[in-house]
């Protein structure tokens, strides 16, 4: 069984790496955006809450991911083990998290930290913008995304990384390379 988080600054290719582990795995890949965008479209009373948060600007905040996510592990493809990507976010999701795997029975296996040089994401997400088109991305606003990932999301690495849980990948290189070198690491 495998239930695991993979955490890494923006651009680091999560979202790429996490369906492919949930491939080669065989367990559900379980992104925050994935949950928001499915209870919003189905209109769940979280999902039109969540919805007012996300139309003003304004973060959801963690009282509604956190009742999102007890949702999610609570289905039954969960059970053999799962990949979580974008939670726990901070130290109170961390915290609330113990508490949705410990009324589960479960505990995690491992926290995945794709690591990446802040200069090749910034170059690689101002790359991604203009390919996509996104003129929201400008450099200022990549950089400060980079710096409040570092700040929040050190507490995270650092409470896990206690428990002997985290294993870091280098991010960079090619898709495959990196896959490779994930599941290195999970062997």
């Amino acid at each position: 069984m495998t239930r695991m988080l993979i955490i890494g600054p923006p651009g680091a290719g999560k979202g790429t790496q996490a369906v492919r582990i949930s491939e080669e795995l065989g367990v559900p890949a379980i992104s925050t955006g994935d949950i928001f965008r499915a209870n919003i479209k189905a209109q769940t009373p979280l999902g039109q809450e969540a919805k007012r948060y996300i139309d003003a600007g304004d973060l959801v905040p963690d009282s509604v991911t956190n009742r999102m996510v007890r949702e999610r592990l609570g289905e039954g493809d969960t059970a053999e083990g799962f990949l979580l990507d974008g939670y726990p976010r901070n130290a109170a999701q961390v915290e609330e998290l113990d508490g949705i795997l410990r009324e589960l029975g479960q505990e995690l296996d491992v926290v995945l930290q794709l690591t990446a040089d802040n200069e090749e994401l910034v170059q690689r997400l101002l790359g991604r913008a203009q390919k996509e088109g996104r003129t929201d991305d400008t450099e200022d606003v990549i950089r400060h995304r980079l710096d409040v990932y570092d700040a929040e999301t050190a507490v995270v690495v650092d409470l896990y990384a206690q428990r002997g849980l985290v294993r870091e990948v280098d991010g960079l290189g090619t898709v495959d390379e990196v896959t490779r070198r994930i599941m290195a690491a999970l062997a």
